[in-house]
């Protein structure tokens, strides 16, 4: 949804026409966020008229020609986002900027479209090639062979419990307070 109505963008820019007050003021009266808003939607409105204030509900998409189309005319020319944006009917100058970014950073790759969402995880476990021993280094090993050490003694460690309790809690808290002595004491 847009922030301004198509109606109250028309009676902001109709005042402005026909009245004494400049963007600022405007801005302020109404309570606008910026005052290029203003200035934008008064260029559109006298270059392409009221259909360029209506709200936009469809989500356009463009094609890698048409983008580097806008962006060559805006490097020929010189003109502005926001001027370019009215001249190719573009209802979101900040899109150019966006485009001209991506292409100074990623080249025309940076202009394609990109899917969309997250990839399915079922193709990313097909990519994976399962990881020979051979392969693995020698701290990947070392590494593994600590944590199953580390379950195997947790297992053991929960069978003895399983059997008595009470015994096995017993002897932890008498180790416990023994380690507390020794820290007090130092």
């Amino acid at each position: 949804m847009a922030k301004y109505s198509e109606e109250f963008k028309l009676q902001v820019v109709q005042e402005y026409l026909n009245g004494p007050l400049g963007y600022k003021l405007l801005t302020k009266k109404y309570a606008i966020s910026s005052h290029s808003n203003l200035i934008y939607w008064v260029k559109a409105y006298k270059e392409l008229g009221l259909d360029e204030l209506n709200e936009k509900h469809k989500k356009a998409t463009y094609s890698v020609q048409f983008k580097m189309d806008v962006l060559h005319f805006m490097e020929q020319t010189g003109t502005s986002s926001s001027d370019t944006a009215i001249t190719f009917g573009l209802n979101n100058p900040s899109l150019i900027s966006s485009w001209k970014r991506s292409f100074q950073k990623k080249g025309i790759e940076g202009l394609k479209l990109k899917p969309k969402g997250r990839p399915s995880l079922s193709k990313n476990l097909k990519k994976q090639e399962p990881v020979s021993s051979e392969n693995r280094s020698r701290q990947e090993l070392e590494r593994e062979n600590e944590l199953l050490r580390l379950e195997n003694a947790y297992l053991k460690k929960l069978k003895a419990f399983q059997k008595n309790p009470d015994a096995f809690l017993e002897k932890y808290k008498q180790q416990w307070h023994t380690n507390l002595k020794k820290k007090d004491s130092n």
